[in-house]
């Protein structure tokens, strides 16, 4: 029997020694099969009765911070901001050397004027509380109401605020190109920050921050700024000149660019900023803003094609300026309707805008108006033409004339009208106001000298 009570001490050694292990694993596995249970009752278990209305929990999510789209429209504010070295390269390599720091000052100094402009009353006038469709209230002075958890759909309202803000910056740098070499530097900045505050303020309102047009039935379409930016500032550009006059010795003296190198560089500059420009009025990173992204491509590649050959058609030759300013009447052509087509209407639109711009400057040519720069001819001109394109094939979120909404194109051509009239209008009085007053132009020897000298006191070569 000894053999018989060494084996039951063996196995009950082995008990002892096996229960902890055993004991543990239970330990591990139960509340995975205690989930499994768990969930396989949830799939079989009916429906549960639901509770009364007043104690039921909204079903809309609540609206929380998305970092990825946040850190986009960061990104894209950054980008746009990086247009006005772009423009003032662009717009300084066009201009004789006498005059290329005080066309360039143009653009910077607009980051300045417009940027404190926004913070004060700009964003408020733009996004506040609708006044009568017109513009918006007063109750967003200062940035009043924002905060670090204020938000403007998935973003920051901060971001939001500073996104929207280059843009107002932009606009006025664009009518710059229309004025350069004979503007009072003086009456520049009083006419930047007076006409930030009475045109591009109520127009961006009426198209994004909930005034008259966006009320239409449909909204007129602007993704990013065909009419706001490009049509209000061209069609002012060309009011501004009424007063303004031609440069001495226009059209009879030769004024050639100085340096297309320059303008080379700051079309390229322009067309990386634009990205920013374009694809971040998606507000997210999302599909919409990869569609703006490829049309914002392929729409100026296709206008400095169209623009170039036409160039090379007409004149014999295809010029350098001419491909870089094809590529910018691209870019504006595409802006109003980079979120709503297809990539192959956005090379359509490409083309005919290359076209259209090239036709505007020949059109000044026989006209010997003095637009220096061409900012009617290309922003006018092109802001009007992208934004009759968009009312006529957008496809994608809403419908254009060719896709069976005509009312849609009534509408883009009513934003258009009343845009470009009211731009014009008051353009007109501020222009008038300014040249009765301060004065708008410098003094004949003062332009004949050089505006770097005469208003700046410097020189861009020594």
């Amino acid at each position: 029997m000894t053999w018989k009570r060494s084996i039951i001490t063996l196995a009950l050694a082995a008990a002892a020694f096996m229960a902890p292990a055993a004991l543990l694993a239970e330990e591990v596995t139960e509340p995975a099969a205690v989930q499994a249970a768990t969930t396989s009752a949830q799939q079989a278990a009916p429906a549960p009765v639901a509770a009364p209305a007043e104690a039921a929990p909204s079903s809309a999510p609540a609206a929380r911070l998305d970092t990825g789209d946040n850190a986009w429209l960061l990104i894209s504010s950054a980008l746009v901001l990086l247009m006005l070295p772009g423009l003032a390269l662009f717009y300084g390599g066009m201009v004789r050397s006498k005059n290329i720091l005080s066309t360039m000052m143009h653009s910077f100094v607009a980051m300045g004027i417009v940027g404190v402009q926004w913070y004060v009353m700009g964003y408020s006038l733009v996004f506040g509380t609708d006044i009568g469709g017109f513009a918006g209230g007063l109750n967003k002075l200062l940035l009043n109401g924002l905060t670090l958890e204020s938000l403007q759909g998935t973003i920051s309202e901060y971001t939001f605020s500073m996104f929207q803000g280059m843009f107002a910056i932009i606009t006025i740098a664009l009518i710059s190109g229309a004025l350069a070499e004979r503007i009072k530097f003086s009456a520049y900045c009083v006419f930047a920050l007076i006409w930030t505050t009475l045109v591009y303020d109520p127009i961006a309102h009426w198209v994004w921050g909930g005034g008259w047009i966006a009320k239409l039935s449909p909204a007129a379409l602007d993704f990013a700024g065909g009419t706001v930016v490009h049509l209000a500032s061209g069609v002012s550009a060309l009011a501004a000149l009424v007063f303004l006059g031609r440069r001495h010795g226009f059209p009879t003296e030769r004024m050639a660019p100085h340096n297309l190198p320059f303008t080379l560089l700051g079309a390229g500059l322009l067309w990386f900023g634009w990205y920013g420009f374009n694809a971040g009025s998606a507000l997210a990173a999302n599909g919409t803003a990869a569609l703006a992204f490829v049309n914002t491509t392929v729409a100026p590649a296709a206008a400095g094609l169209s623009w170039m050959i036409a160039e090379w058609i007409h004149s014999g030759r295809p010029s350098a300026l001419g491909f870089a300013s094809g590529v910018v009447a691209g870019l504006v052509g595409v802006t109003p309707a980079a979120g709503f087509v297809t990539p192959g209407w956005a090379v359509i639109i490409g083309l005919g805008a290359g076209v259209v711009c090239y036709g505007a400057i020949l059109v000044k040519a026989r006209l010997k108006y003095d637009d220096s720069l061409d900012a009617f001819g290309v922003h006018g001109v092109g802001g009007t033409f992208g934004a009759l394109a968009t009312g006529l094939v957008a496809s994608v979120g809403a419908k254009g004339l060719i896709y069976g909404e005509p009312a849609q194109f009534m509408s883009n051509l009513i934003g258009i009208a009343a845009a470009g009239a009211y731009a014009f209008i008051v353009t007109l009085a501020i222009a008038f106001i300014l040249d009765k007053t301060i004065g708008l132009r410098v003094e004949k020897e003062d332009e004949i000298m050089g505006l770097d000298q005469t208003q700046h006191s410097e020189s861009a070569y020594n």
